[in-house]
């Protein structure tokens, strides 16, 4: 055989140039005549073994061939399509890489859909039993339960926790519990549209934290864009508005308590998935809102609140609307968590604040309100607000990733 170049280029990966029958080295006999500068093995990624033995007897002089092929073999466990060039394995990009647009959008239509679902529940659950603190713990308690069966189920691995995790986790799970604790108290006392219009205003918590504690600096035009957003909702909530101290003021702790939640979340994920991360901060944040539930709720719940609840619908319904309030809460909040990993938290929050749009809609639907003409400016106004937030935010990331290709360049 001639001399063969020192530089070699392996690609497999599948291709309609290879044999149904047999998988051959295209051209091999080609070699015997002239200099071989690349050497093309083309075959299907899962009948890569087929190929090793051939690869290892043609280029055997180089004994590094044989490892990477192995190395292909390895990366391609799971049924990937596979590349190597120059020695490196490279797995070519699947579904979500390709499309993140995509699979962001998809995060965050399921977080909507869920969340409607759950509002709506909840809500109907307080009109017959309103205690907040007990169902707040009834939320935590049925999500740790689901997150411990996937645990035992491996769906997903329990990743392991360290003392220096869980004083990280801690303070997120004590915002949890306080925020979860409160949303629930404005919802029992006062409409769902009421609280979420106050809870309309966490973008601008979320962005004075971003800017005042992270220290990032916010644009002035990312501030003005985000004020339709807040208005447009607020508007859209003012034909269910029936104002409340109660209501208002632990729906403004909620919104205080879950901006610290997603900003430290975010630290949080650097060693750790979210799926992981939120299991455990559930299981933190039902330890925290035990107490306040037994000493506030507990006499009442016992003497009479338990009994008048099942008077009014019955035991299997109590038992079940309860167990689906629960489960929903915990998916959707997974999902806005999961949400969380892909975004910066402003874009978390703004999301947050379209969803408020679904809820007052549906829950319009759904309790038979009448939409007003003012509910729909808003609603469109909210949508507007979000539409120039979001073509601002993607051409500064432009702007960015631009200016970084430059210096790579240079």
């Amino acid at each position: 055989m001639a001399s063969i170049s020192n530089s070699f280029h392996f690609s497999l990966k599948r291709s309609n140039f290879y044999s149904s029958s047999s998988h051959k080295l295209i051209n091999r006999n080609s070699t015997n005549s002239a200099p071989l500068k690349n050497l093309s093995i083309i075959a299907n990624s899962k009948n890569i073994e087929s190929i090793k033995p051939k690869c290892s007897q043609l280029l055997k002089p180089r004994n590094s061939v044989d490892v990477f092929v192995t190395k292909a073999v390895a990366a391609d466990a799971e049924g990937h399509d596979i590349e190597i060039t120059d020695g490196y394995v490279k797995p070519t990009k699947g579904f979500a890489e390709k499309f993140p647009a995509l699979v962001t959008g998809f995060f965050f239509f399921t977080w909507y859909f869920l969340n409607v679902i759950f509002n709506i529940l909840n809500k109907k659950v307080y009109n017959y039993f309103p205690y907040p603190y007990f169902v707040s713990v009834v939320h935590l308690l049925v999500g740790v339960t689901y997150c411990l069966f996937s645990w035992t189920v491996g769906l997903p691995k329990r990743a392991p926790i360290n003392k220096e995790l869980l004083a990280l986790l801690t303070p997120v799970a004590f915002c949890h519990a306080l925020g979860h604790v409160m949303s629930n108290v404005s919802f029992a006392t006062v409409a769902v549209s009421f609280t979420h219009t106050i809870k309309a205003l966490e973008p601008f918590f979320s962005a004075s934290a971003s800017q005042f504690v992270l220290g990032h600096q916010i644009p002035v035009s990312l501030w003005l864009s985000l004020a339709p957003v807040v208005i447009g909702v607020s508007m859209a909530s003012l034909t269910e508005l029936s104002f409340n101290w109660t209501g208002f003021i632990s729906a403004m702790i909620s919104n205080i308590a879950f901006t610290y939640r997603s900003i430290y979340s975010k630290k949080a994920m650097t060693g750790m998935d979210s799926t992981n991360v939120y299991a455990y901060i559930s299981i933190i944040a039902l330890l925290f809102c035990l107490p306040p539930a037994i000493f506030i709720e507990g006499p009442q719940l016992l003497q009479y609140g338990f009994r008048d609840a099942i008077a009014k619908v019955g035991l299997y319904k109590f038992l079940s609307d309860l167990f689906w309030i629960g489960m929903f809460y915990h998916l959707y909040n997974q999902i806005a968590t999961n949400t969380l990993e892909r975004v910066a938290p402003l874009t978390h929050a703004v999301g947050n604040v379209l969803k408020r749009v679904f809820v007052i809609g549906f829950s319009i639907v759904v309790f038979g309100n009448k939409i007003s003409t003012q509910t729909g400016i808003g609603t469109a106004i909210a949508i507007a607000g979000v539409a120039i937030y979001s073509l601002i935010k993607a051409r500064m990331e432009e702007q960015k990733r631009k200016a970084a290709a430059l210096a790579h360049e240079q």
